[in-house]
């Protein structure tokens, strides 16, 4: 295993921690939720500078990366649910684009296609972590300007919005790996 991927898997080690800690209600248990949120979101970005410095790109890094960012996530999100914090379709349609993507590349792989991770699916990834990572704070129910918009809804929409728009335009862009003639 490269070290790309042994900092891939720390990522994922990491998960169960940061939901314990993001549900318990021990004093400071909030900010040692959002530090272990912070440093897994970091080697996000880590085992892929890693990957690509050190020319360790490998087929297990390309599968279990993504797979580490959609745990997290969706960690994150389960937890902004229970809260409160998040209505349930708002998750609802996180997870669904997931698992439609992730669909769309198994049948293209299937055709011999590979598809490639899109901007518009990096930049969700990355403005749901920053959302997340917000939503996390003790401060999250702020409301700007005494307005009906709190951080909460401000992260919910980002989230929701990139991950419509990122999962449309993997559809639109690859349409030709769903050959829908049978």
């Amino acid at each position: 295993m490269t070290t790309a991927s042994k900092i891939t898997m720390t990522r994922i080690v990491l998960i169960p921690f940061f939901i314990f800690t993001a549900i318990s209600d021990f004093k400071g248990s909030a900010y040692v939720a959002l530090a272990i949120f912070i440093v897994s979101a970091a080697t996000d970005w880590l085992d892929g500078y890693v990957a690509r410095r050190y020319n360790q790109v490998s087929t297990f890094g390309k599968f279990v990366d993504p797979l580490a960012d959609k745990l997290l996530v969706t960690a994150a999100l389960f937890i902004f649910v229970e809260r409160g914090q998040m209505a349930s379709w708002a998750c609802w349609i996180v997870v669904a684009r997931e698992f439609a993507v992730s669909g769309l590349r198994l049948v293209a792989m299937e055709n011999g296609t590979v598809i490639a991770a899109a901007m518009s699916g990096k930049i969700k990834t990355f403005s749901s972590l920053i959302c997340c990572s917000f939503m996390l704070l003790p401060l999250h129910t702020y409301a700007f300007g005494g307005s009906w918009l709190t951080v909460d809804r401000l992260g919910t929409i980002i989230i929701v919005a990139t991950t419509v728009y990122s999962g449309i335009e993997y559809f639109i862009v690859n349409r030709k790996a769903l050959d829908l003639k049978d």
